[in-house]
């Protein structure tokens, strides 16, 4: 096969992937797939597990833990004001470093440069309290990630990891949440995989986990080597299946399965 031949193929196969993706007008959350007693259970601030880690980030939003003896609301006074929006738009472009983070790598950024405490471990308690009491002030908000020239090569390597092949089982994200959305796996609906609801309480993890957490799962589930939770990859990842669930509302903390 020829170069020109092979690079025209390499297209195909790309554009064939991009046109499956799922129309606009069909996205669906996976809370709509769920079963009434789940929804139940998201749907009232008392019943939800992941109040528990809310209130856990209420409480760390007033402390002052580090050196600096500044709390974060010092800086942001009252978060359903100041945080209002803010997960709706993470991962975001961060103009000091010119990469991207997300809002736990934001959260984390913030304990150094301003607290003089250290960054919470990726998947603690702490942070995933922190962030997803941040993220609760954004629920019902469409998602509004940035698309633009300097948010777009990460956008793009994002969509290439959904769509890329990988692991033992030769399978890609694109596969199962394109195209087989809404069909069964093991007895269980397929969704589309919009991450509209992390920090999220999965009745699976009997706890709260990020989205990484959940990507990480999926890749030891098709028996592909996981990326470190909080990776590049991962980031990149998450800002394109942001994006792609662009304009729905945001439902953090959520319940799953």
């Amino acid at each position: 096969m020829s170069v020109r031949v092979r690079r025209l193929f390499i297209l195909l196969l790309v554009a064939s992937a991009a046109s499956a993706e799922v129309p606009l007008a069909e996205r669906r959350s996976g809370y709509a797939d769920m079963g009434r007693e789940t929804r139940a259970m998201q749907d009232d601030d008392a019943t939800n597990p992941a109040t528990l880690w809310v209130l856990d980030g209420e409480a760390l939003w007033q402390s002052k833990p580090g050196a600096a003896a500044q709390s974060c609301a010092d800086c942001h006074q009252d978060a359903r004001v100041s945080m209002k929006g803010v997960a709706a738009r993470h991962p975001a472009f961060d103009a000091a470093t010119g990469k991207i983070l997300n809002l736990e790598q934001r959260i984390n950024r913030c304990r150094p440069e301003r607290q003089k405490a250290k960054p919470f471990a990726y998947e603690s308690r702490e942070l995933l309290a922190l962030t997803a009491y941040v993220a609760r002030q954004s629920r019902g908000l469409p998602i509004e990630i940035e698309s633009s020239e300097r948010t777009k090569p990460f956008l793009d390597a994002g969509r290439a990891t959904f769509q890329r092949r990988q692991g033992q089982l030769d399978l890609a994200c694109a596969q199962c949440h394109d195209e087989r959305a809404g069909r069964h796996l093991a007895g269980t609906v397929i969704p589309q995989g919009h991450p509209t609801a992390y920090p999220v309480y999965r009745l699976e993890w009997q706890g709260v986990g990020s989205l990484h957490r959940r990507l990480r799962n999926c890749m030891i589930g098709i028996r592909a080597e996981p990326y470190a939770l909080g990776s590049q990859e991962y980031v990149e990842l998450e800002m394109y299946l942001m994006w792609r669930a662009r304009g729905m509302p945001l439902e953090s903390p959520g319940v799953r399965p």
